[in-house]
């Protein structure tokens, strides 16, 4: 229990069903699909689809999804890859003639075909209840109408504007400027895209004038992408994978999806007494700090489109993970494992839904880095993401950069299923930081019994490009420990990552958590 004396957040208990998102209207509209009928599935689209409208900075119907869901009435997880591929006329060796190391973040080179659509109309039909008319219809309405700009959606808007290029400026900013605190943003041309797919489901985006509207914008830049590459866009089913922790399992999506990243991470950190140490000290961050540093170099060199590679099982399997933790020196930080020309995303956004049935839904939705490419469609002002910048241009690597490829995704949905029982549909925001993200929110509560709201609260650290980031919360005391013994401590200017949970009780009690560092709520009726 939080000492009440200070400032916090307590988390939301309710029964009949819940929503956990980075924008309160997002989980209000989930929870009024509730209310209308509909189920868990009902009620992720349409807060997730609301939320590109809420936080175009981090996500929108230009990008791709990933999906966790346990039917109502079962313990079963099954996952959905709902990401996009390159364009079949894109290869690596044609950007490396040009001079190239790396796909251009922000060129033209790094739009991948958006699977988000597609995903969400494929889910709608497999596992929903009302139909996408209905779960797309409050969004619609807010594009339409507009949206107050929130407080850290403001703040992400200033400090990423620049990202912004072409038709993308003349949709995302006003008078060439960033919105603020308080403007009303309005999409409609959004709003007009998502009415037609309403009515006439996904090739209403992938075909016709929609899909023209996207090809003809990247095309005029210089872009390989053709009509076919939009039509042929299909997601898939797939099977979660999974590691256990301590009384805990954790599932996570397979490859393309990074969550391997967290179930090796985790598999390290069982070779060292977490619970004993202080958890805002310098003994567990640093070696959770170094167990980072292997599990993302492992990631480097293995995730990639599953078509391209089979190498996940060695990836978590406890074998790999005793091999690394003998790495570890617990007095002293190793060199960085020298980093590939993978770009990292830091734009996502997450949310969880229960529903009274017991129908969990962990739904993950992002057009990779802040705006994405910067480059809207010239009609609708569709922004399109940069995912392709998740490719390398390295020669023979798995993830090599070739036509009708998927790229390694940062973004992973959560799910952890305790003695057969799913307990707790969660994820962390946060581009590279998601797969530590998850191990930190599992160990904190495995580890030091915080309850998923606390975990969620709890000051953050992270290793990244030879940096050891420290929020604030941590004292100067730790941070100068932890330069002593080889760390490069640096302070973000934005905090880590933010998180959302659900933790469904044995009695059918839903208690939800939102990470304060975004501007959502949970929210149950």
């Amino acid at each position: 229990m939080r000492d009440f004396h200070f400032p916090g957040r307590s988390p939301v208990m309710a029964t009949n069903g819940m929503c956990a998102t980075s924008t309160p209207l997002a989980a209000q509209v989930a929870v009024d699909i509730l209310r209308q009928g509909g189920n868990a599935m009902d009620a992720a689209i349409a807060g997730s689809v609301l939320l590109g409208i809420c936080e175009p900075a981090s996500t929108g119907i230009g990008g791709d999804c990933f999906t966790l869901v346990s039917p109502a009435g079962s313990e079963e997880v099954f996952a959905y890859n709902g990401s996009g591929r390159a364009p079949a006329a894109i290869d690596a060796a044609d950007l490396r003639a040009r001079g190239l190391d790396a796909v251009p973040l922000f060129g033209v080179e790094a739009v991948t075909v958006p699977g988000a659509i597609d995903g969400f109309c494929a889910l709608s039909e497999k596992y929903g209840k009302l139909g996408i008319a209905d779960s797309l219809a409050p969004v619609i309405h807010y594009a339409e109408e507009g949206i107050p700009v929130g407080p850290r959606s403001a703040f992400d808007w200033s400090q990423t504007q620049s990202n912004l290029q072409g038709h993308g400026r003349r949709h995302y900013l006003r008078d060439g400027k960033p919105l603020n605190k308080g403007d009303i943003f309005c999409a409609p041309g959004q709003a007009e895209v998502l009415r037609r797919v309403s009515a006439q489901g996904r090739d209403a985006f992938y075909t016709g004038e929609i899909a023209e509207d996207m090809v003809n914008t990247l095309r005029a830049m210089g872009g390989v992408h053709s009509m076919d590459d939009f039509a042929s866009t299909a997601g898939n089913d797939a099977t979660p994978i999974g590691g256990t922790y301590k009384g805990a399992e954790l599932l996570e999506h397979p490859p393309n999806g990074q969550g391997a990243t967290a179930i090796l991470l985790l598999n390290i950190l069982k070779h060292f007494d977490i619970a004993s140490m202080d958890p805002f000290g310098v003994e567990r961050t640093h070696i959770e700090a170094e167990a980072a540093k292997l599990a993302y170099d492992a990631r480097d060199r293995l995730i990639a489109d599953p078509d391209h590679t089979s190498r996940t099982a060695h990836m978590i399997a406890q074998e790999t993970a005793d091999k690394l933790a003998a790495l570890i020196d617990p007095k002293r930080a190793m060199a960085a494992p020298a980093p590939l020309t993978e770009a990292v995303h830091k734009d996502t956004v997450y949310l969880s839904v229960v529903d009274k049935d017991g129908m969990a839904v962990s739904m993950i939705y992002s057009i990779f880095h802040a705006f994405g490419s910067g480059i809207a469609s010239d009609k609708f002002g569709i922004l399109m993401q940069n995912r392709g910048g998740g490719f390398t241009l390295k020669e023979g690597h798995p993830n090599e950069l070739k036509g009708g490829k998927r790229p390694m995704h940062t973004i992973i949905p959560g799910m952890i299923r305790r003695e057969g029982r799913v307990e707790m549909p969660f994820g962390v925001m946060g581009g590279h930081y998601q797969p530590n993200g998850h191990a930190r929110v599992l160990s904190n509560m495995e580890d030091f019994g915080m309850d998923p709201q606390t975990a969620l609260d709890s000051p953050r650290s992270f290793v990244e490009d030879g940096e050891l980031k420290l929020e604030r919360g941590y004292s100067d005391a730790v941070k100068r420990a932890l330069a002593d013994m080889g760390h490069n401590v640096v302070v973000p200017d934005m905090p880590i990552g933010g998180a959302q949970a659900i933790r469904i009780h044995k009695n059918g009690v839903l208690e939800g958590a939102s990470d304060p560092r975004k501007d959502g709520a949970a929210i149950g009726y």
